[in-house]
Protein backbone atom coordinates (compact mmCIF):
# COMPACT_ATOMS: atom_id res chain seq x y z
CA UNK A 1 0.00 0.00 0.00
CA UNK A 2 2.94 2.58 0.72
CA UNK A 3 4.06 1.39 -2.89
CA UNK A 4 0.82 2.33 -4.13
CA UNK A 5 0.85 5.57 -2.39
CA UNK A 6 4.12 6.37 -3.62
CA UNK A 7 3.45 5.89 -7.17
CA UNK A 8 0.71 8.26 -6.96
CA UNK A 9 2.87 10.90 -5.34
CA UNK A 10 5.12 10.91 -8.16
CA UNK A 11 2.86 10.98 -10.87
CA UNK A 12 1.05 13.74 -9.14
CA UNK A 13 4.16 15.85 -8.26
CA UNK A 14 5.30 15.17 -12.47
CA UNK A 15 1.80 16.24 -13.28
CA UNK A 16 1.86 19.16 -11.03
CA UNK A 17 5.77 20.03 -13.08
CA UNK A 18 4.52 19.74 -16.54
CA UNK A 19 1.38 21.86 -15.20
CA UNK A 20 3.61 24.33 -14.01
CA UNK A 21 6.03 24.63 -16.91
CA UNK A 22 3.14 25.33 -19.38
CA UNK A 23 2.80 28.95 -19.95
CA UNK A 24 0.62 31.38 -18.14
CA UNK A 25 -1.59 31.86 -21.08
CA UNK A 26 -1.90 28.27 -21.74
CA UNK A 27 -3.26 27.27 -18.01
CA UNK A 28 -5.27 29.94 -18.61
CA UNK A 29 -7.14 28.70 -21.69
CA UNK A 30 -7.10 25.15 -20.36
CA UNK A 31 -8.54 26.38 -17.36
CA UNK A 32 -11.37 28.24 -19.57
CA UNK A 33 -12.18 25.12 -21.41
CA UNK A 34 -12.72 23.02 -18.91
CA UNK A 35 -14.82 25.40 -17.16
CA UNK A 36 -16.75 26.08 -20.05
CA UNK A 37 -16.98 22.06 -20.29
CA UNK A 38 -18.22 22.18 -16.60
CA UNK A 39 -21.02 24.54 -17.29
CA UNK A 40 -22.31 23.09 -20.27
CA UNK A 41 -22.77 19.70 -18.48
CA UNK A 42 -24.50 21.80 -15.86
CA UNK A 43 -26.67 23.36 -18.16
CA UNK A 44 -27.66 20.04 -19.89
CA UNK A 45 -28.01 18.16 -16.77
CA UNK A 46 -30.19 21.05 -15.23
CA UNK A 47 -32.16 21.17 -18.70
CA UNK A 48 -32.86 17.31 -18.47
CA UNK A 49 -34.49 17.25 -14.65
CA UNK A 50 -36.49 20.21 -16.20
CA UNK A 51 -37.66 18.39 -18.84
CA UNK A 52 -38.39 15.15 -16.99
CA UNK A 53 -40.44 16.77 -13.88
CA UNK A 54 -42.33 19.02 -16.92
CA UNK A 55 -43.63 16.08 -18.38
CA UNK A 56 -47.27 15.28 -17.56
CA UNK A 57 -47.96 11.67 -15.91
CA UNK A 58 -44.58 11.65 -13.43
CA UNK A 59 -47.30 11.17 -10.51
CA UNK A 60 -45.23 9.69 -7.73
CA UNK A 61 -47.34 6.43 -6.20
CA UNK A 62 -47.13 6.04 -2.50
CA UNK A 63 -48.39 2.62 -1.50
CA UNK A 64 -48.03 0.59 1.64
CA UNK A 65 -44.42 -1.48 1.90
CA UNK A 66 -45.86 -5.21 1.81
CA UNK A 67 -43.30 -7.90 3.57
CA UNK A 68 -42.70 -10.61 0.42
CA UNK A 69 -41.98 -13.26 3.51
CA UNK A 70 -45.70 -12.77 4.45
CA UNK A 71 -47.05 -12.04 0.90
CA UNK A 72 -46.53 -15.93 0.29
CA UNK A 73 -49.28 -18.24 1.38
CA UNK A 74 -46.75 -20.66 3.62
CA UNK A 75 -47.23 -20.55 7.35
CA UNK A 76 -44.51 -19.93 9.61
CA UNK A 77 -44.30 -23.16 11.23
CA UNK A 78 -43.54 -24.62 7.94
CA UNK A 79 -41.05 -22.12 7.19
CA UNK A 80 -39.77 -23.33 10.62
CA UNK A 81 -39.82 -26.89 9.56
CA UNK A 82 -37.85 -25.93 6.24
CA UNK A 83 -35.16 -24.52 8.56
CA UNK A 84 -34.54 -27.30 10.35
CA UNK A 85 -34.84 -29.48 7.56
CA UNK A 86 -31.46 -27.81 5.97
CA UNK A 87 -29.77 -28.03 8.94
CA UNK A 88 -30.35 -30.86 10.18
CA UNK A 89 -29.24 -32.01 6.09
CA UNK A 90 -25.89 -30.16 6.57
CA UNK A 91 -24.99 -31.34 10.08
CA UNK A 92 -25.75 -34.98 8.54
CA UNK A 93 -24.36 -34.61 5.07
CA UNK A 94 -27.43 -35.48 3.24
CA UNK A 95 -28.69 -34.27 -0.09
Amino acid sequence: MKKLRANMDRYFDKLDHRWRELPLRKQHKYTLYFFVGYLLLTVAVIGKVMYDTSKSGNDMVIEHIENPVLKKNESPARLQDTLSTILKNQIYERK
